[in-house]
């Protein structure tokens, strides 16, 4: 279980703490399916193992966290984990954010809500995919307005005479 978790936490970039007490089965299964939805995994362990598995990783930082109930979200995209979890606490007022890592980085409540606001990288890669279409769009557009210019100057000197 220690090397199993210290995997995770080796190839995560994202980390998020929460505490889950008071969550239906139910409850932990909508959270499983949103995370698997979204590229991330949440994971339950016991808070001795996983303070021995966080030992020597960049997301060290969590361990102060490991306390009572927690439940574990992380993923490879930077802002995957935090997404998931918040959007859960939001609908389910028993799943508590106490924080989490991003790489050495510390993060707060609301240090995980901020990341969580940002766009996902698909979201970026699409948005990048837009701004390079945009270009080409309009370059058509200039090139086929002058000749639009003069069909119409062309009809209206027809449609006169």
């Amino acid at each position: 279980m220690v090397t199993e978790l210290k995997g995770v936490f080796s190839t995560a970039n994202t980390v998020v703490v929460a505490h889950y007490a008071g969550l239906t089965v139910a409850q932990m299964q909508t959270l499983r399916r949103q995370a698997k939805q979204a590229g991330t995994s949440v994971k339950v362990a016991k808070n001795r193992l996983a303070k021995i598995a966080l030992e020597g990783t960049d997301v060290a930082s969590i361990g102060s966290l490991m306390k009572g109930p927690t439940v574990i979200a992380y993923s490879s995209d930077p802002v995957g984990a935090s997404k998931v979890a918040v959007d859960f606490a939001k609908a389910n007022e028993k799943f508590v954010i106490l924080g989490g890592a991003m790489g050495k980085t510390a993060l707060d409540p609301n240090g995980v809500k901020a990341l969580a606001s940002l766009p996902s990288l698909d979201e970026l890669r699409g948005k990048i995919v837009g701004l390079l279409k945009a270009p080409a769009t309009k370059i058509a557009q200039v090139v086929n307005a002058p000749a639009a210019k003069v069909a119409r100057v062309v009809q209206a000197y027809a449609s006169k005479t």
